[in-house]
């Protein structure tokens, strides 16, 4: 059986044996479909847990039963909804609007990309979902579900083949 987490709005991740401090986006959680590019909210719903990025520059691949990619310099991430690889990895420099992976704050060090909005995207619904590294005193993010790193390493440990994060109200 897959692994399964629910994130609340509270500010708790909850599931496999871990209850953990987390947060979620500036505007809250909102249902799917009305989630929209920029609004900093977090889409409610169960999300699968698609694949880890990490810095190889900053610690070893975590231990997974994901597929763990190695993050590079040039990697981004489109958040352009007028572009064909909006809501998708891509290589820098890329004309659109983007995020740059390679963050120097460390927030990116460890990121795992939630199947939100990406089969197939939708412009302008809301991309790069992820779960990631949390800012000191788990400030909210731009819609995305954080983690103190160490809690992230041991979700990462429960994360198999269709794991699900479930993002609640």
């Amino acid at each position: 059986m897959a692994s399964h987490f629910i994130v609340a709005a509270d500010g708790r991740l909850d599931g496999e044996g871990l209850s953990l401090r987390c947060a979620l986006g500036t505007g809250g959680a909102v249902p799917a479909d009305a989630k929209r590019e920029g609004d900093g909210a977090s889409p409610i719903g169960c999300w699968t847990a698609r694949r880890v990025y990490f810095r190889p520059d900053r610690g070893a691949a975590p231990d997974t039963g994901l597929p763990v990619i190695a993050l590079r310099p040039e990697d981004g991430w489109c958040d352009d909804p007028a572009e064909t690889d909006y809501n998708r990895l891509v290589p820098l420099p890329c004309r659109g609007s983007h995020e740059r992976l390679w963050r120097e704050d460390g927030l990116y060090d460890l990121i795992v990309e939630l199947g939100y909005n990406d089969d197939p995207p939708v412009a302008g619904r809301g991309s790069a979902i992820f779960l990631h590294i949390a800012r000191p005193g788990h400030a909210p993010t731009q819609g995305c579900a954080v983690l103190a790193e160490e809690d992230l390493r041991a979700v990462l440990k429960r994360l198999g083949g269709g794991a699900v994060i479930e993002i609640r109200a």
